[in-house]
């Protein structure tokens, strides 16, 4: 077990090749914390360090993840709010010495930025002192907006020269997992298949003629999340066939929208999340033969012939949908 640094909501143990972050649960913690519960952040899927004044009497040292090597973040799109960031450990400001240590001792252990040998040659600067902080020199650093109380601080995916990762080096929450949008329920068996369940509360007329719908995850090619935070909330499937598809997600079958306490972050994020990763690691395995199962065929039609029988749908449309999922196989 290496060191440990406990914050507020957090602590961060630092081992010989990762960081463990380890949330607190309680009625104070962020509930998107409570979830993630641990994570552990290989230091090759970190960019940067910062440490800079927070509020009420406090300091945040911040760790920025490379751009693509974190499912959670690559999900939230910069979505996140400040105080449900996972990678922001607030500690009191009499700790602020220790977290200066602690700041400089990860720094040493993150991967060089390209280039980084070759910008100590001109002058042996360390590429991390515009960051904040003092430089190893002990002279002072360059006015770059993080001395004021609340400062901006380097917004994630903006990570300079700093390489995007090929693959996710964190990994996702695990599954299976499900949460009830505004809509529909979402659920996600933890790798091969995505299902939206309507209700008859809040599915629009478009959602209920396509029918619940089950997706392979051989069959997207990414997730669109919209925090449940702003209007237009949502959780959106992007199809590999890149056919046209409704604009207004309330009316595509591949999405379930947000509302007033549905889809709430800390259940939708992570599961947004988990269907990333496993579409990038179907994009690197091998094709099977088909592409849905038995079961989840038959359960597709007879869902179909409900609707028939209620007269929703036209006998063309009947038959035109049964022979699609039939050659689904």
């Amino acid at each position: 077990m290496g060191d440990v640094l406990a914050g507020i909501h957090a602590a961060w143990e630092f081992e010989s090749d990762a960081l463990v972050i380890r949330f607190e649960r309680g009625i104070r913690t962020p509930k998107l914390f409570q979830v993630l519960r641990e994570r552990r952040v290989p230091y090759e899927a970190l960019a940067s360090v910062a440490l800079a004044p927070g509020k009420r009497g406090t300091v945040v040292l911040h760790a920025v993840p490379r751009p693509g090597a974190d499912p959670l973040m690559e999900a939230a799109a910069g979505q996140l709010k400040e105080g449900s960031d996972p990678y922001r450990l607030v500690l009191p400001a009499d700790r602020e010495t220790l977290a200066e240590y602690y700041r400089d001792e990860l720094r040493a252990l993150l991967p060089p930025e390209p280039g980084a040998a070759g910008a100590a040659g001109h002058g042996g600067s360390d590429p991390y002192d515009v960051l904040d902080g003092p430089s190893p020199g002990g002279g002072p650093a360059p006015d770059n907006g993080l001395d004021g109380l609340d400062g901006p601080e380097e917004p994630y995916g903006t990570g300079g020269a700093v390489a995007p990762a090929e693959r996710f080096l964190v990994a996702p929450p695990p599954g299976p997992l499900s949460f009830k949008a505004y809509d529909g329920k979402a659920s996600f068996d933890g790798s091969a298949e995505v299902a939206f369940r309507w209700f008859w509360t809040g599915a629009s007329s478009e959602k209920w003629k396509a029918g619940d719908q089950t997706f392979s995850v051989r069959d997207l090619c990414g997730v669109e999340w919209r925090s449940p935070d702003v209007f237009d909330g949502h959780l959106r499937l992007v199809l590999r066939d890149g056919g046209p598809r409704p604009t207004q997600p309330d009316h595509d079958p591949a999405s379930v929208v947000f509302g007033l306490g549905y889809g709430l972050v800390h259940e939708s994020l992570p599961f947004a999340a988990a269907v990333l990763a496993a579409i990038r690691t179907a994009d690197r395995a091998p094709v099977p033969v088909g592409s849905r199962t038995p079961g989840v065929v038959a359960e597709r039609i007879r869902h179909l012939g409900e609707l028939h029988r209620a007269g929703l749908v036209t006998d063309e449309e009947f038959s035109a949908k049964k022979a699609e999922l039939l050659a689904e196989l």
